[in-house]
């Protein structure tokens, strides 16, 4: 890894060569890069699967990012314009003089890779800064046949993966808290991911949280950071006892957990099923049992699925027969970085790796919802993909 950052910070380096003759600006650059190598080597070299990713890591990272990728963008231009040359004098070598090279075309190539570089800098100090905070309340209005019609008009909050190990700035936080209580919907779903790794980590949140209200319920499953998987335990015993002590963070803050369970929400005499699975994850931990969680409930029930992993749905659930209407998803966080301009583009990285990784999808006459998640994890911020408060109506379909 390290011959790859040398290679990229060589190259940047021929840009601002090629842009100033100030040596001074060449010290300052050389400085600012070991600045942004050192804390994140120091924290790499002296990370411990003990303690998780520490903000201090997740900063770290962050930074890197921030100065990193923009250098990326001047590699490729000065690694182009490299070949260039090289193939200008292989033609001229060969015998053809009148291939000239362009007077100032070097320059003129860094001043604009320059250009679009601080593009991604002023991305990624944004998102940083302020973007991991940048909440946005999506909603979303579902029509269904077999909606039983008491359920006509009733409203969704789905929030998902908190990591709440990863917050920065308690007030933000309760910014969120506050502005998923405005929604005043009738039911309040999470679906999982409460913390990093660490019971702890939720402590200074639950008084927050436990506010919230919802006249059908609060409703939550469990994520796949919820288990403490990525975290080294001296005992058994001990990764047991914060596995507990996650679990009740959810009754704590008033949310009843479903493990493999179902509920059912009644109004009017009429019913919809809530079925909660714990982690599915394809080629991650598959404790999730959808049979065991779906026993009480019939096929022709109405079924809302909290899934924490979307790839459940695509594996598992979408063409199921036992009908799973609506699904709820998070985990991807779709990748906390990308280019969303309803209309007209949606990507993200994690495109590569999720087929359903933000927002919803529909196949077979089934949806699931990918919430873009609330809090962040490894990256301490947000590119272009915001942290995320679903809203879903549902409505019954009228035939005409």
């Amino acid at each position: 890894m390290s011959v790859v950052f040398l290679f990229i910070e060589i190259y940047a380096f021929q840009a601002l060569k090629v842009l100033t003759k100030v040596k001074l600006y060449r010290w300052i650059w050389i400085g600012i890069s070991v600045l942004i190598y050192v804390p994140f080597l120091g924290m790499f070299l002296t990370y411990s699967r003990e303690n998780g990713q520490t903000k201090g890591f997740q900063y770290a990272f962050s930074l890197l990012l921030m100065f990193l990728l923009p250098k990326v963008v001047l590699l490729i231009s000065m690694f182009g314009e490299d070949v260039y040359r090289i193939f200008v004098k292989g033609i001229r070598f060969i015998g053809n003089s009148e291939v000239k090279s362009i007077p100032g075309r070097r320059k003129f190539v860094a001043q604009i890779a320059l250009g679009i570089a601080a593009i991604p800098f002023a991305s990624f100090l944004y998102g940083v800064t302020k973007g991991k905070y940048n909440f946005k309340v999506l909603k979303y209005e579902l029509a269904f046949d077999d909606l039983p019609e008491a359920f006509d008009g009733f409203t969704i909050t789905q929030i998902s993966d908190i990591h709440s190990g990863s917050f920065t700035d308690i007030s933000k936080v309760q910014y969120a808290v506050d502005l998923v209580a405005e929604q005043q919907s009738d039911l309040l779903l999470f679906t999982g991911d409460i913390v990093n790794n660490k019971a702890a980590e939720m402590d200074e949140f639950i008084t927050m949280f436990s506010e919230l209200k919802a006249p059908f319920g609060k409703y939550s499953i469990l994520g796949n950071h919820d288990y403490g998987d990525y975290a080294e335990w001296k005992t058994k015993a001990a990764k047991k006892a914060n596995f507990e002590a996650i679990k009740n963070i959810h009754s704590k803050i008033g949310f009843e957990l479903l493990l493999n369970e179902s509920r059912f929400i009644e109004k009017d005499n009429q019913k919809l099923a809530l079925v909660g699975v714990e982690n599915w994850g394809k080629g991650w931990k598959q404790a999730g049992d959808l049979k065991k969680a779906s026993a009480l409930v019939d096929q022709k029930d109405f079924k809302v699925l909290m899934s924490h992993d979307p790839s459940h749905w695509e594996y598992q659930v979408k063409e199921n027969d036992f009908n799973y209407q609506l699904t709820l998803s998070g985990h991807t966080h779709g990748l906390q970085m990308g280019i969303e301009i309803p209309g007209f583009i949606k990507w993200s990285p994690s495109s590569f790796i999720y087929k359903q990784w933000a927002g919803l999808y529909e196949e077979y006459g089934r949806y699931v919802n990918v919430n873009r998640g609330f809090g962040f994890h490894g990256f301490s911020g947000r590119v272009g993909i915001w942290p995320e408060i679903t809203v879903i109506k549902l409505k019954k379909r009228t035939l005409v």
